[in-house]
């Protein structure tokens, strides 16, 4: 699931979701980040296995990542957006800074 929500982050480059996922999916979302920057083929192996579709790890590797080269981290915000209407769960937008 995380994965998956991953996926759309960096194809859609923002994505809601509530607060718990997008907590959880955080620091995986840095990761592969931080491995795309690398920009090497052992790294595109080991996003790949993660993020099946080649569509978005070409993203990632091609447009995400040159665009953190000098930053050192902290490539996701989180933002609370108040609570969904079926549930009440309280929900966020989770989108790349």
């Amino acid at each position: 699931m995380l994965a998956n929500l991953a996926g759309s982050l960096f194809w859609e480059e923002k994505v809601t979701t509530t607060v718990t996922r997008a907590k959880a999916v955080r620091p995986l979302a840095e990761k592969l980040i931080t491995k795309a920057r690398k920009g090497d083929l052992h790294s595109r192996r080991s996003v790949l296995r993660l993020i099946e579709d080649a569509e978005i790890v070409t993203k990632l590797f091609d447009d995400i990542a040159p665009r953190y080269a000098e930053r050192p981290g902290g490539y996701t915000r989180v933002v609370r957006v108040g609570p969904r209407r079926g549930d009440n769960a309280e929900m966020a937008v989770i989108e790349l800074v």
